[in-house]
């Protein structure tokens, strides 16, 4: 008789799996939502140069001794080109925002405050800032931007442009197989037109689920109880795959395959956890490859992969697995019934700011995955959760 895994021993178990791939360099237009392998360092500096952060006239403040101050205008500066000549006595330059500001120029006068006619500008009065961003001031060469281990948002790639780097190291995505089998499964759309079937349902979730954790599914395949077909679909998945997902197939009857297609070099790390929905998940490794094994029925699949296929997927991405795994307190809006000798994970749903079962908990139900907010953690034997209640909840 296979013993029965507590949930936070399975859970440490998969997370000591949950490790970040090796790096590669992907070309930054390809990198959002990625994770950083490699820290980004500064390859120039912001700015390159003293700048101009107004459109005005760059001057001397020798020059601005008595105001009103006639200057020369002895040229312009527009951002992108190259270093005007340093100002001598009695001369200013036209400047614009983002333009190397002139050797010897202490500051640039913004246009509002001057007057110009022809050659020669007027200014007026000047204020206390100097409108010039100094080279180096957001940051030097060599400056590291961003750690290894970043997520990469809009905003962190802003930083990683202006480091001026084209490719960025990063971690390689998890390339994920989803085996489904079943007989009486069919692809959507197919089983109103043959009796006795059922929508193969649960590899697109599961797919959109890899996908938000940062993974990449490389082959999505239902397959048919047969060991023979499932063997070579094994082989093949695992030439492809960092890890293969196979749904189905893992309890005890008679074309339940699920495990023994991977053969005896499989390393089962657990099989069978003590909770409900989900008891006969498993989680092994065939070489290089990690093997999830979920259950068929869908509500019973859903909460085990939202427990261990996104974590696991986050953690090979490089994200962290913990944000995967945010246990939060919430409060009960109506009873919870007591609980058996397993954890159970409630379906459950927010209303008035407060935690409502679902009412239909059934491990195959469909209908009701759509209305599930979160999934609250009840332990083993514990009483009747009353209204008002604290309780346990992952966002599901």
């Amino acid at each position: 008789m296979t013993v029965l895994v507590p949930l936070d021993e399975a859970l440490d178990i998969m997370l000591a799996q949950a490790n970040p791939l090796p790096g590669e360099d992907v070309p930054i237009e390809q990198a959002y939502d990625r994770t950083l392998a490699a820290p980004v360092l500064a390859n120039i500096a912001s700015p390159r140069a003293d700048s101009s952060a107004m459109d005005g006239y760059a001057v001397r403040d020798a020059d601005l001794a008595q105001l009103p101050a006639s200057l020369r205008v002895a040229g312009e500066s527009f951002a992108g080109t190259a270093q005007p000549p340093a100002l001598e006595a009695g001369e200013a330059v036209r400047i614009f925002t983002g333009a190397p500001v002139p050797d010897r120029a202490d500051r640039v006068v913004i246009q509002e405050n001057c007057s110009r006619d022809g050659d020669m500008v007027t200014v007026h009065e000047y204020g206390s800032g100097r409108h010039i961003r100094y080279a180096g001031h957001d940051f030097d060469e060599g400056d590291e931007l961003l750690p290894a281990g970043t997520h990469l948002t809009a905003r962190a790639l802003v930083a990683a442009a202006g480091a001026d780097l084209a490719q960025i190291n990063l971690v390689r995505r998890p390339r994920v197989a989803i085996l489904g089998t079943g007989d009486e499964l069919v692809p959507p759309g197919e089983a109103r037109h043959r009796p006795g079937t059922i929508p193969e349902s649960l590899s697109p979730a599961l797919a959109a689920m890899v996908g938000e954790a940062g993974g990449e599914v490389v082959q999505r395949v239902h397959l048919p109880d047969d060991i023979a077909v499932l063997e070579d679909w094994a082989r093949e998945a695992l030439t492809q795959a960092d890890l293969v997902v196979i749904t189905g197939g893992a309890s005890v009857g008679e074309r339940d395959y699920a495990k023994i297609i991977w053969g005896e070099e499989l390393d089962l790390l657990f099989s069978k956890v003590a909770i409900k929905p989900g008891k006969p998940m498993w989680l092994g490794r065939r070489g290089k490859t990690l093997v999830l094994g979920l259950p068929g029925n869908p509500t019973s699949a859903l909460v085990t992969a939202r427990l261990f296929l996104v974590p696991l997927v986050s953690g090979m991405a490089g994200r962290k697995t913990g944000g995967a795994l945010d246990w939060r307190e919430g409060v009960a809006g109506t009873s919870f019934p007591a609980n058996g000798s397993r954890e159970t994970l409630t379906r459950a749903k927010w209303e008035g700011g407060r935690l409502v079962p679902l009412d239909s908990q059934d491990s195959s139900s469909q209908a009701m995955l759509a209305q599930a907010d979160v999934l609250v953690r009840r332990p083993i034997d514990a009483p009747q959760a009353m209204p008002g209640d604290p309780l346990r909840y992952l966002d599901f």
